[in-house]
């Protein structure tokens, strides 16, 4: 069966590589970050996506999670145990906010997007990658117990310590819209992608109604809002004002 698998990324995706969703959203990260830019990862976890490491590139990486070990995440330059609803650093600390796949996770994203507010300079960029909660894993997600998503993030070969509760509370166009216009934070744009089938790629049978999903998804504008990745690039105004 992995000899399949492996037959069809070659011939379907071959141009996809593992964490290719980190790899794209990486790609807009840089499009923002300079070398004098100080940089805060809201869930910056224990390290384990090297597409999220911005040492070096940053003047400064700093690094929030509820998960102890952020502590020892080799990216960053400093870190707190926190979450993003009450983030232990003063106003206007940062030039660019990143979450990658942390939205899901927020218990309240208003307070969320209000802090990631409250802490980015004015001119500051908050981007965030997440499942989009209309697309059909997300929907199997909530109507799943949490010991099917750690069954699944071993076949996938995710420690069950990497996998965590998820709520999907601030995943559609409008939800992420909302939370970020009463935070003050202007909506630069948005990016919905639909690739390779990662979670449907155990077996051919399966690996084949994603690749199906994917080009009916992705064969008209009129249907993206059932793609499976949101990146969202967002910016605190230089003026209260504007």
């Amino acid at each position: 069966m992995k000899r399949i698998v492996a037959w069809m990324d070659r011939q379907l995706y071959p141009e996809y590589e593992s964490n290719w969703d980190d790899t794209l959203f990486r790609a807009e990260v840089l499009k923002v970050l300079k070398p004098e830019h100080v940089l805060l990862d809201v869930g910056a976890g224990a390290g384990i996506v090297s597409q999220m490491n911005f040492r070096g590139v940053a003047q400064r990486v700093t690094g929030i999670d509820l998960d102890p070990r952020v502590a020892s995440n080799p990216y960053l330059d400093d870190s707190m145990i926190a979450g993003a609803e009450s983030i232990p650093y003063p106003d206007n600390a940062f030039d660019v906010v990143i979450a990658d796949n942390t939205l899901e996770h927020f218990e309240n994203p208003k307070l969320a997007f209000e802090e990631i507010a409250r802490v980015l300079k004015p001119g500051g960029f908050f981007l965030a990658k997440t499942p989009n909660k209309w697309h059909y894993m997300p929907i199997i997600a909530r109507i799943t117990p949490h010991w099917f998503h750690e069954s699944v993030g071993r076949l996938r070969g995710r420690m069950e310590t990497d996998t965590f509760p998820t709520l999907y509370r601030s995943n559609t166009l409008r939800t992420i819209s909302r939370h970020a216009r009463c935070a003050g934070l202007r909506t630069k744009g948005f990016k919905l992608i639909e690739a390779r089938p990662e979670y449907l790629r155990f077996a051919f049978p399966a690996y084949f109604v994603g690749w199906v999903y994917e080009r009916i998804v992705n064969s008209t504008p009129a249907l993206q809002s059932f793609r499976i990745l949101i990146i969202a690039i967002l910016q605190k105004p230089v003026k209260a004002s504007q």
